[in-house]
């Protein structure tokens, strides 16, 4: 059974979004490069067009970003390398089979030796040794147009797409400052590792081709805090929800909602209708954000503008429905503490609302998600 089993699916199953945005964005990033960069038809004056390999280089560039052999680096350097050493076995190596064997696997060489090593690359020797009558033409010419303007526009693309689709490419770097802009890494990659001692995890079960540093740690933070789940006892989100609410209508206005935060002490304030339907939450990062929109916007000094906004000036006619968040995380009540852990881990959610089907009938905010947290370390080693 476990041969049969080793022929089946070793790649993790994807939804259909994710599935469609990595076709949408090859077919994008070809269509543009053949329409406005390279031609679609063989052109031997100029050698600019499109060839096979790009194929598999959009599969990497705009499926799996996050690889190592995916990133800038390895594209552009692999794949010109790669037609350098097509076009010289082409040029000097007479016998077909034999050129083509000793181009891809002098290539294969050549990339590993300039840590630039990329998949299509071997596709892009083979491409220079099958074609001879288009390399006595260009000659060295071919790795520069088409294969190093070709693989750059693609690269240029794929990091536009990524930008505008919510993904990260080139992928993160291991001292990126945190999305706070601060030094300081994210709370749940804070793994006390080096970046030294993560790259030798990687070299020491040979993974450094299928994954970066940065993504290492990230999975290990986020295996940290699953496994964090299963210590913090059966408790759920209703155990410790605030359940006498202070809501505000979508059409409250600022000057209220400033006014309720200021007597509350609140960090957030869920959005509802009158029959308690849930719409979304206003934390207290929006009002200051929309403080300074409205000092921009209105050509004031932001401590000005932030005062119209707690005086209910009659001047800003924005309503909490305009600024409230509708996308954030949300529990049931019978969600477990410990799945709550990682929706409030890195700083971006300061409370979830717990909902029964659409009405909100408590919200969990991070203090009592800490003060349930100690009380569980209590319990389990009370000395």
């Amino acid at each position: 059974m476990h041969i049969f089993k080793s022929l089946g699916p070793a790649v993790a199953r994807v939804s259909g979004v994710e599935a469609f945005r990595a076709g949408l964005g090859a077919l994008i990033g070809l269509g543009l490069t053949g329409l406005f960069v390279l031609s679609p038809t063989v052109d031997l004056e100029l050698g600019l067009y499109l060839v096979a390999p790009f194929g598999a280089t959009s599969v990497l560039l705009f499926a799996v970003p996050n690889s190592p052999l995916a990133q800038p680096w390895s594209a552009i350097v692999g794949n010109t390398i790669a037609a350098l050493v097509g076009v010289a076995v082409c040029l000097w190596v007479d016998d077909p089979a034999l050129r083509v064997g000793l181009a891809v696997g002098l290539a294969v060489t050549a990339t590993m030796l300039c840590r630039a090593v990329h998949p299509p690359a071997g596709a892009v020797a083979m491409t220079a040794a099958l074609s001879p009558d288009a390399i006595a033409h260009l000659g060295f010419w071919f790795a520069i147009a088409p294969i190093g303007v070709g693989t750059v526009a693609l690269v240029l693309l794929a990091t536009i797409y990524a930008r505008l689709t919510g993904r990260h490419y080139p992928f993160r770097q291991f001292d990126d400052p945190s999305k706070h802009g601060t030094g300081d890494r994210n709370p749940t990659e804070r793994l006390g590792l080096s970046e030294e001692e993560l790259t030798n995890i990687l070299e020491r079960y040979s993974q450094s081709f299928n994954l970066g540093v940065e993504d290492l740690a990230r999975l290990i933070g986020a295996a940290e805090m699953e496994a964090a789940t299963h210590y913090s006892g059966p408790v759920t989100a209703q155990d410790i929800m605030s359940r006498d609410l202070v809501t505000v209508r979508p059409e409250t206005s600022l000057g209220q909602v400033a006014d309720l935060f200021r007597q509350h002490r609140f960090t957030s304030l869920p959005v509802v209708e009158s029959d308690a339907k849930f719409l979304g939450v206003i934390f207290q990062i929006h009002l200051i954000r929309q403080a300074r929109e409205d000092a921009l916007r209105l050509d004031r000094g932001y401590a000005a503008a932030l005062r119209r906004l707690l005086d209910r000036s009659r001047e800003n006619p924005t309503r909490a429905g305009d600024i409230m968040s509708v996308a954030g995380p949300r529990a049931m009540a019978d969600t477990p503490i410990g799945a709550l852990l990682p929706m409030m881990a890195d700083g971006d959610t300061d409370a979830v609302p717990v909902l029964e089907k659409d009405k909100i009938i408590g919200i969990v905010t991070r203090t009592d998600l800490v003060a349930a947290l100690a009380r569980n370390v209590v319990r389990t080693n009370p000395n």
